[in-house]
């Protein structure tokens, strides 16, 4: 009989052991998820995924989460990453660097929903041990912005906006920026409607809006070509505007007063911000021209505009 009990005890020993080999089989594979867009391109989901190959052959995982990434979800709230009609030609991983060329039918993606492509896509090949960032290509042609810039390679980081915080919803904003009229001593109001990532602050949106430049014929960027955003924050109504060494390039066919107030009032249309201050690299030390110095906190001046 105790023989019997001990024979038992072992063998519901081996069963707890195999059981425990099995939880922790399965918890490792539920590490990895598959990201997909919802069904309102909006934002990002994750769905755990349990991956069947072996998590050390880099080139088995690469292939099975692409694979997962160009097939329906059984979640109707969710779309595949890689949209029916987009097909991907090919992919390569050189040391830890993977790149994926994708079909002509990538750049008629609506923007919204090719940039939450992108970090679905990037947030789920990622987690492939050996891979540690992404490039696009289209038709073998490395894949740019709206402006023409190439996007370069990727990685998670690529999509945090702010310490702590990543891109995972995409929304819409009506934007009023003021720009130079074409005489240049006066200012011509633009609303732009914009889709952005959530996590992006208002008064940075507005700012690399107004260095693009208008959309409208009648009006031109009153921002010295190739001035460039170097930091821009908001700290009890103040907003902190740091720009770069190309501020400082005088076109005189502009007045100063619409340089100064088209930042001002552009940024002063959030309704947050009262005051606004601007820098070159941080630095309030110096005058913009003969007028503006930049330890001066400005206000809202309409009186320039047309």
């Amino acid at each position: 009989m105790k023989k019997m009990q001990v024979i038992l005890i072992f063998l519901l020993a081996v069963l707890l052991i195999q059981t425990a080999g099995c939880i922790r089989k399965s918890e490792e594979d539920s590490d990895y998820s598959i990201f997909y867009l919802n069904k309102e391109c909006t934002k990002i989901v994750a769905k755990p995924y349990e991956l069947e190959s072996n998590p050390k052959d880099t080139k088995a995982v690469i292939a099975e989460l692409l694979q997962q990434l160009k097939t329906d979800s059984d979640d109707v709230e969710f779309k595949r990453a890689i949209a029916e009609n987009v097909t991907l030609l090919s992919y390569h991983l050189e040391e830890s660097h993977l790149t994926l060329n994708f079909n002509s039918e990538y750049t008629n993606l609506d923007k919204i929903e090719e940039a939450l492509t992108r970090v679905a896509i990037v947030r789920t090949m990622i987690q492939t041990d050996g891979v540690e960032c992404l490039s696009f290509c289209v038709e073998d042609v490395p894949l740019t912005d709206n402006k023409g810039n190439p996007i370069g390679v990727m990685t998670n980081d690529s999509f945090v906006e702010n310490p702590g915080e990543q891109i995972n919803s995409i929304e819409t904003a009506d934007l009023v920026l003021y720009f130079a009229n074409k005489k240049g001593d006066g200012l011509v109001s633009e609303t732009r409607e914009v889709h952005y990532s959530s996590n992006i602050s208002m008064e940075k949106l507005v700012m690399e809006h107004l260095l693009e430049g208008p959309e409208e014929k009648e009006a031109q960027s009153a921002l010295p070509e190739g001035t460039k955003l170097m930091n821009v924050s908001v700290a009890e109504g103040v907003c902190y505007v740091s720009l770069d060494d190309n501020f400082m390039k005088q076109n005189y066919n502009i007045e100063e007063a619409v340089v100064i107030y088209s930042i001002v009032n552009s940024l002063s249309e959030i309704s947050t911000i009262n005051k606004v201050q601007i820098s070159v690299n941080g630095d309030t030390s110096g005058v913009y021209r003969a007028e503006f110095p930049f330890d001066t906190l400005y206000e809202r001046n309409l009186d320039y505009v047309n």
